[in-house]
Formats: C-alpha cells, structure tokens, sequence
C-alpha cells in the first residue's frame, strides 16, 4: 500500500499520485472527505466495486453512492437530476448531502459533490464519477483518521492519503431520497434539511 502525507505532499502531486493509481484496474483508493475518510474507484470498474465490499465486509444488499466533481454532468452518467434533485443540488453542492436520485434505466443512484480540495481536484482531472462510501468496517463507527481507517478495513487498499484527523464531533453525509415528489430523509447527518422547502 502506497501512502501519502497530505500536509507534505499537496494536493497537486497527491491528485497525480492517485490518478495514476486509479488507472489500474480494481483499484481502491482510501481519502480523507470534509465528513469522514471514505474508499473510492472508478465507477464502473466491478473488480474495485466487490473488492470495496469485501474490505468493509459490507452486504451487497446495501450499494454505493457516487462522487462526482460536477452534477450538472449527470445526465451523460444516466442520472435524472430534474425536479427535486436540481433543486437540492443547487442549495447544497458541494457539500455533506448525499441525493438519491432516479436513474434513465428505472434505478436510482446516490450522488454527492464533496467540499474537500483533494477530491474536488482528483474529480475535475478524471471527469468521471467515482464510487464511494465510508473507510469503516460495516457496522463500526465511522474513521476519523487514516490510521483508524486502514485498522478497520479486510485488507490494504492500493493508496491511502493521510489528511491528518478529522475533528470529533464530524460525521457523515445526510442521504436523502429525492426520487418523488416529497423528500424523504433516510439518515440524518452533517445537514439538516427537516425544514427544508
């Protein structure tokens, strides 16, 4: 497992470092997020996509979400944004909130825009969506740092960025489903949307 040290690094030579990793096929990158550290690979990619699940030893029954660097993009990605997403995303991305939003196919996809300069660079220079969910074991507590991150997973991942810790009180995004007409809140997180109009 290669490791970077944000604060000696950067940002420019670590999003180069990461974009190279990712070219490998089934790799799984571990970053710090404004929220908590989370695991990311392309989407798309089914190697990475099983191999995330076997790190968190996560049911497939619960799926992953999306990064992405710009929404407005999502239509290419077969994400429907009209209606109650664009109205979200226009209020809160980038940002904590995860949307789930329905797919042209008949599924439904969650999204978000992170608020953090590592991954909103890596996301600008790979143009493409990434998967991504929480660095912890299923059913444990979310990672606050690298080093409880990599002790939690099933494995090494292919390259983990330290981005040092995460304050105490930080957690994880709220993830709402905004495929109808109403908003429903599925986990309550870093935004409060119960007045949201």
């Amino acid at each position: 497992m290669k490791k970077i040290v944000l604060s000696e690094t950067g940002v420019e030579t670590s999003v180069s470092v990461l974009y190279d990793a990712l070219q490998k096929p089934g790799a799984v990158i571990l970053v710090p997020t404004e929220t908590v550290y989370g695991l990311v690979a392309r989407a798309g990619d089914e190697v990475a996509y099983r191999r995330i699940y076997a790190l968190k030893q996560r049911p497939f029954e619960k799926r992953l979400g999306w990064f992405i660097g710009d929404w407005r993009k999502l239509s290419g990605f077969g994400v429907d944004m009209s209606g109650l997403p664009e109205r979200l995303a226009e209020q809160f991305f980038p940002g904590a909130l995860t949307i789930i939003a329905p797919r042209y196919d008949g599924g439904t996809q969650g999204i978000r825009v992170p608020d953090h300069p590592l991954l909103k660079s890596l996301l600008d220079k790979i143009g493409e969506p990434l998967i991504q969910t929480s660095a912890n074991a299923s059913g444990q507590r979310d990672p606050l740092s690298c080093i409880e991150a990599v002790s939690q997973l099933s494995g090494e991942v292919d390259c983990a960025v330290d981005g040092g810790v995460l304050p105490a009180d930080a957690c994880g995004s709220t993830v709402v489903d905004a495929c109808g007409t109403v908003l429903k809140i599925l986990r309550q997180g870093a935004v409060d949307l119960h007045n949201w109009r």
